[in-house]
């Protein structure tokens, strides 16, 4: 059973960071693309971050490349989002989600099958 656990969300000062973790069951990292995206408020869900283990790819939105970086550790079968300078703007809902590594990564939500439930990242002063 394919499971996934998000955690590490937190209130944040603006220009602060925060290392968001997505823990996986049920599979193993190097079979499958991670994705991170976020919803805030009244917004649809977008993408933000991809890694696939298997090939080394990775995906940024624009808005946050430079600024976030992803990462596995096939050890500990677990993805992470590293999350600096942060802005108000970044303050949503951080969510992970899976999809066959074969397909490769993509910035849409409809094109993984498997999720998290979420942890809330807010970045205010």
């Amino acid at each position: 059973q394919v499971q996934l656990v998000e955690s590490g969300g937190d209130l944040v000062q603006p220009g602060g960071s925060l290392r968001l973790s997505c823990a996986a069951s049920g599979f193993t990292l190097e079979d499958y693309a991670i994705g991170w995206f976020r919803q805030a408020p009244g917004k649809e869900r977008e993408g933000v971050s991809c890694v696939s283990i298997s090939d080394g790819s990775t995906y940024y939105a624009a808005s946050v490349k430079g600024r976030f970086t992803i990462s596995g550790d096939n050890a500990k079968n677990t993805v992470y989002l590293q999350m600096n300078s942060l802005k108000p703007e970044d303050t949503a809902v951080y969510y992970c989600a899976s999809r066959e590594a074969i397909l490769g990564c993509s910035s849409f939500p409809s094109a993984f099958s498997s999720w998290g439930q979420g942890t809330q990242v807010t970045v205010s002063s």
